[in-house]
């Protein structure tokens, strides 16, 4: 059982952290929700990941993924069953309504490729840095910027040229 936390004192105090605190809050939210359709999350590497929801009964015109910053978005949406078509199953154990499924996304991810086989829809996420917003180290004195993530021999040679 989950519980909710005010978090209004830590808002007042802190600069740029609303969409962390927004996070948290929606949270609780999202963990009572709805749990269709089943979905698995993989981390294939460090920057890339899998969706994959079970979408059995869907056809990709009936399928929509929206990607916004920071959010992934998949819905799905079925023609309604005439009582005429109703009136024909003895058991109706498949479930074959409406769905939308949310994902937080972090900053930089953006979804490469998407593919709808076997009932499964599996997405493929990728996390890109730009060269911008890399970490570099600062020399100082005003010296020559150095990528943090740069070897000893490639800096000495660097240097030596």
């Amino acid at each position: 059982m989950r519980t909710n936390f005010d978090l209004t004192p830590y808002r007042r105090s802190t600069v740029g952290f609303d969409r962390l605190f927004d996070l948290i809050e929606n949270s609780n939210r999202v963990a009572q929700g709805d749990n269709y359709p089943p979905f698995n999350i993989e981390r294939l590497s460090e920057d890339r990941y899998r969706v994959t929801l079970a979408v059995a009964g869907f056809r990709e015109d009936e399928l929509d993924i929206v990607a916004q910053q920071n959010l992934l978005q998949v819905s799905g949406r079925k023609a309604e069953i005439s009582n005429d078509e109703r009136a024909k199953f003895l058991h109706v154990g498949i479930a074959n309504r409406s769905f939308e499924r949310r994902f937080e996304l972090a900053d930089f991810v953006r979804v490469e490729n998407a593919a709808l086989a076997d009932g499964l829809l599996v997405i493929e996420l990728v996390r890109e840095v730009p060269e911008a917003m890399k970490p570099k180290k600062i020399a100082i004195n005003g010296g020559q910027l150095v990528e943090i993530n740069q070897t000893a021999g490639e800096k000495a040679s660097r240097d030596a040229a």
